[in-house]
């Protein structure tokens, strides 16, 4: 298990959200494929709308760049 799953287990474990939105927007980042980046995406950005965090509309925007929205 690499780093940042581990770090990303322990998140969800205390259910820190703030740090879900950080720990799934480095994984999107170190991604190796598109489906890989959108997963991790699409997840930072569910917890930055659930959190009203100021991230979203960076995060929306990568997603829509990515083909992942219209």
């Amino acid at each position: 298990m690499s780093d940042l799953d581990a770090r990303l287990l322990a998140a969800h474990g205390r259910d820190d959200r703030p740090a879900l939105v950080t720990l799934y927007s480095e994984a999107a980042d170190s991604a190796r494929d598109a489906q890989a980046e959108g997963f991790y995406l699409t997840h930072a950005y569910i917890f930055s709308l659930e959190l009203g965090h100021p991230a979203a509309p960076a995060l929306h925007a990568r997603l829509k760049a990515a083909g992942r929205e219209e």
